[in-house]
């Protein structure tokens, strides 16, 4: 009986956990859309942008583990 979602993710002789890789990229896709919110000019209507990206790097890993990388 085995388990088709990985346990852990090797880099050579590294072993690493699945979630490093969803973190790291809902952070990089959370960076570009605050980036493109703030050259649009769509930041001046939240109240805290910080906790706005902290809520778009939470949708993204959400995202990211419900359809590309499953931990």
């Amino acid at each position: 009986m085995t388990n088709s979602f990985p346990h852990e993710l090797s880099l050579g002789d590294v072993y690493f956990s699945p979630i490093l890789p969803v973190v790291f990229f809902a952070f990089l896709g959370a960076v570009f859309t605050v980036l493109l919110m703030n050259k649009l000019k769509l930041s001046r209507f939240f109240y805290a942008p910080p906790y706005v990206f902290i809520a778009i790097m939470t949708l993204y890993i959400i995202l990211i583990d419900a359809f590309w990388i499953k931990f």
